[in-house]
């Protein structure tokens, strides 16, 4: 969703009758830093491995010109919208009550701008929300009712989220809870699924401006009003236009106490590859996990993913455990890249 000042204008009056102050106009613009003398980068966007399709999507927008965080939320926008994807957006698992709540945050490097939502109800791209957030208000985040109406004021498109795919699934899910209750249970054979869901999505032009973009159903079954990581800025992603950028996926709660994204990216700073600072980070991870979350040999019971992504095009992915993969596209083409790892599954 783009808005010209003159249709931000004229959606003013709506958006403060939501009870909401909308950003002068004249406060958006914000000189991007200059390239570095003797700078060399190269396009490049890394992504969960749910963003295969959109790496390539948002890739191809660099290459044309478009600003990177257009780009990376294009890419995130596949994801949202497709109501086979039940772990964000349109068709995502919901909380315990059957209702699909969705988060998401954003980061513009060049003007050091971010939004967020969290707990939005009824708009399949909060990706696109987060983005006006940051666009059109003061503010960095709304959560709930708020940030529902906010989107309604902006003219987003209010549907029903729960795809009738999920909806069996939480049925599904809610007859196991108490064999003594009233609901029916479903053949045995049927796998209850669970998923952190989220995809996030990192990108980098030629010149080094970086956007950042995460965005969620989360943890399925969740108690209502939850929020992970993913909309929180420097935890579900962080981007800083003269560093880089990083995002996550995987168990919020972890990610959260330790600020990882934004740890990976200051990492990055003190001169550590992007894998390095994945690695890195996952450490600090492990070592704030609670004994309750410790399995076995002091490791953790749940998996966590990291994605970063250099000004100069460098990227790195890393999970704590062997297996994962994540999406990549540079002047390569689109692809699945091996993940390093903490510990060997």
């Amino acid at each position: 969703m783009s808005l010209s000042r003159r249709e931000f204008l004229e959606r003013s009056a709506a958006i403060s009758a939501a009870g909401f102050m909308p950003r002068l106009p004249d406060a958006w613009p914000v000189a991007a830093e200059p390239v570095p003398a003797g700078f060399r980068g190269r396009p490049c966007v890394v992504s969960s491995s749910n963003g295969i399709r959109g790496v390539k999507v948002a890739y191809d927008k660099i290459v044309a010109g478009e600003d990177p965080l257009d780009a990376a939320i294009a890419g995130v926008n596949i994801q949202e919208l497709d109501p086979n994807d039940q772990s964000v957006g349109l068709g995502g698992l919901p909380n315990e009550e059957g209702v699909v709540q969705l988060d998401a945050s954003c980061m513009h490097g060049p003007t050091r701008r971010a939004g967020a939502v969290g707990c939005i109800e009824g708009i399949a791209t909060p990706s696109l929300v987060a983005k006006a957030v940051m666009d059109y208000t003061d503010h960095v985040m709304l959560v709930g009712e708020g940030a529902t109406r906010f989107a309604k004021a902006m003219g987003f498109k209010e549907q029903n989220l729960l795809t009738e795919k999920s909806r069996q699934d939480w049925m599904r899910w809610k007859s196991r809870l108490n064999a003594n209750d009233a609901w029916l249970d479903h053949n045995d054979d049927i796998k209850i699924k669970f998923t952190t869901g989220t995809i996030n999505m990192n990108a980098v032009t030629a010149s080094g401006d970086l956007g950042s973009v995460t965005t969620t159903s989360g943890m399925a079954w969740k108690v209502p009003g939850r929020i992970g990581d993913s909309p929180i800025v420097g935890a579900g992603q962080y981007c800083d236009n003269t560093v880089g950028a990083a995002g996550s996926t995987g168990r919020g709660e972890a990610n959260i106490k330790t600020c990882a994204s934004f740890l990976i990216v200051e990492f990055m700073r003190q001169g550590m590859a992007p894998q390095a600072a994945c690695l890195k980070a996952l450490e600090r991870v492990v070592a704030m996990t609670e004994a309750r979350l410790m399995g076995p040999g002091g490791r953790p019971k749940f998996d966590l993913e990291f994605y970063a992504l250099a000004k100069n095009g460098d990227f790195g992915g890393a999970t704590l455990y062997s297996g994962g993969k994540f999406a990549v596209c540079d002047e390569r083409g689109a692809r699945l890249e091996p993940a390093a790892f903490l510990y060997q599954r």
